[in-house]
């Protein structure tokens, strides 16, 4: 019943955001409900991170996890030809895992002391972050099993 009652309010909402474009670019980043932005990755600027992720300008010793479901960082470009890959993989695996993990994405040409704080080199970097425990880091490009590897193992165990 749930699920029937979900899947018609999503075609709902894919129905009206198709019909009321009109040739306008809608801005409603502030009307955004939990159950859309759990079905796609989120982009974060420095500020978000700090407050949703980590804040280690206030604890730079320590790792200390603020969200409350695993997540996946992306840490990408937007002229990087390997995160172009990466980038549909990770927009499947978002709306594959809906609620129970967190993707989020950074790109690092605007959020540069952000990749710098990380010690970001090399693009695409992929963060796997636990709720408990050290975060893993995985650099370049992955197949999507691979990721899903990742979350099942590392990220939902």
């Amino acid at each position: 019943m749930k699920k029937a009652f979900f899947l018609s309010v999503v075609m709902l909402l894919a129905f009206t955001a198709c019909a009321t474009d009109n040739g306008q670019k809608q801005t409603d980043n502030n009307k955004t409900d939990k159950t859309t932005q759990t079905m796609k990755p989120i982009e974060l600027n420095k500020q978000e991170f700090l407050a949703k992720v980590v804040n280690y300008e206030a604890n730079p010793t320590e790792w200390k996890y603020l969200g409350d479901k695993p997540a996946i960082i992306d840490f990408y470009a937007s002229w990087c030809g390997p995160c172009k890959m990466v980038a549909p993989i990770l927009e499947e695996l978002a709306a594959e895992y809906g609620d129970k993990i967190y993707v989020y994405k950074i790109n690092t040409e605007n959020e540069q002391e952000l990749a710098a704080a990380f010690g970001i080199r090399s693009i695409p970097t992929i963060l796997f972050v636990p709720l408990n425990g050290q975060p893993q880091v995985v650099t370049g490009a992955m197949p999507k099993s691979s990721f899903k590897q990742a979350i099942d193992n590392i990220l939902l165990k």
